[in-house]
């Protein structure tokens, strides 16, 4: 398994982990303050989610790898889940993006991602099946987790890392800032997002493998 922390010194706005993944692999990350790449995509129970039919609302996209030990600290310490519980109680949908390519490692089938979401008593809005890894390479996403805000305009305000440790230990979850909790805060606030582009850590995110 290819587990990536990205260093301090590998800090970009708009793609920290971009360095360390196929130069062909994703789009440029998309610019902050601009729309959001807009998307179509079948959730785990075969409904079709539409970004454009979402405005109006605060979205989060969170992308995931059940195997990566960064999402499982996320999800083992329910924090993942106590954050889409807390967006859900204030109107925000949050979309969880299965972004792994089929055959390699994250890529998860409808049932198995209703599997997965029981038995973690995760509570997303919904899980995205992404097999061709679209909705990452139209965000620029590195890693999992990788998480976005996208405003009620549908504008991307926030993108980066989910918090301010990039470890892959539980007992740090406490004593960082929860950068996506907080972002929410602001934004539904009517508030700029203070830390708007933060550093995404985690294991490196399985696109397809393209020939040479």
């Amino acid at each position: 398994m290819s587990t990536i922390v990205v260093p301090r010194r590998s800090l970009m706005l708009g793609g920290a982990a971009a360095a360390l993944m196929p130069a062909m692999s994703f789009a440029a990350s998309p610019d902050l303050g601009n729309p959001a790449p807009l998307f179509t995509a079948v959730d785990s129970n075969g409904k079709t989610w539409s970004l454009a039919d979402l405005k109006g609302k605060v979205v989060v996209i969170e992308t995931t790898n059940q195997d990566c030990p960064y999402v499982r600290k996320h999800y083992n310490s329910r924090n993942m889940q106590t954050q889409q519980r807390e967006a859900a109680a204030k109107g925000v949908v949050w979309l969880t993006s299965a972004s792994s390519a089929t055959g390699q490692e994250g890529y998860v089938t409808a049932a198995q991602a209703n599997e997965l979401t029981k038995s973690r008593d995760a509570a997303p809005a919904a899980v995205l099946l992404d097999p061709q890894s679209k909705i990452a390479r139209a965000y620029g996403a590195t890693v999992t987790p990788h998480m976005y805000i996208i405003d009620a305009n549908g504008i991307l305000v926030y993108k980066g890392g989910i918090d301010s440790i990039p470890s892959a230990d539980i007992a740090d979850i406490p004593r960082a800032k929860q950068y996506v909790r907080v972002g929410l805060d602001e934004v539904l606030a009517g508030k700029p997002v203070t830390d708007s582009s933060t550093r995404p850590y985690g294991c490196s995110l399985k696109y397809p493998r393209t020939s040479s």
